[in-house]
């Protein structure tokens, strides 16, 4: 829920509204949001409820610095490592998407975490994996950034990173990932004018 934005950055999580809705008691739930605690997702506050943890404009961008130093490391570890298969699925789902008049904020987002688990997963670095992972969650509780204004260069974006492997082509496949990055920050800045 907190992922498909049903839950927002700074909303209260009512429990007996949420076991409703997904049709279980509160027990499980208080230990479920207990677990998203400890992921970062949720904050208890003063009075023992949760709520969503807020990220705001700043923590994004500072983030997404970060994530310009550490994505290329992975997605250049990564090279060699990918098997062909998941990169022929990626880039015909990303072809299929540009194809696409309309395609939800979602499904952009699916896609480019698609493309980002390919190195991260395949980086040969338990530490960096789990860094940009964090990393990553801190960014998407930042919520949707204008797909719709971005979404052919960030798939053309997101294109370059999959044939830029298909190639196995180390520096390619790091500026390609910087580029990527780079432009999603030049687009949370834009937020700011």
């Amino acid at each position: 829920m907190i992922y498909q934005r049903q839950l927002k950055g700074g909303e209260i999580i009512v429990e007996a509204r949420i076991a409703d809705m997904l049709g279980i008691s509160r027990t499980p739930l208080r230990e479920a949001l207990q677990r998203l605690e400890g992921e970062g997702l949720v904050a208890k506050t003063s009075n023992r409820s949760f709520v969503v943890r807020q990220v705001d404009l700043i923590e994004y961008l500072q983030s997404l610095k970060v994530l310009e130093f550490l994505e290329p490391e992975a997605a250049a570890l990564a090279v060699g490592r990918v098997h062909p298969g998941a990169l022929r699925s990626l880039r015909a789902e990303i072809e299929n998407a540009k194809a696409e008049h309309k395609i939800p904020p979602e499904t952009m987002m699916q896609i480019e975490e698609a493309v980002q688990a390919l190195y991260t997963d395949h980086c040969g670095n338990a530490a960096l994996r789990q860094t940009i992972r964090s990393l990553r969650l801190t960014t998407r509780l930042f919520g949707e950034l204008r797909w719709s204004s971005r979404k052919e260069k960030s798939l053309a974006d997101l294109l370059a990173i999959v044939e830029a492997f298909e190639a196995e082509d180390v520096k390619r496949v790091r500026r390609a990932v910087q580029q990527h990055l780079k432009a999603r920050h030049r687009c949370a800045l834009s937020l700011m004018s």
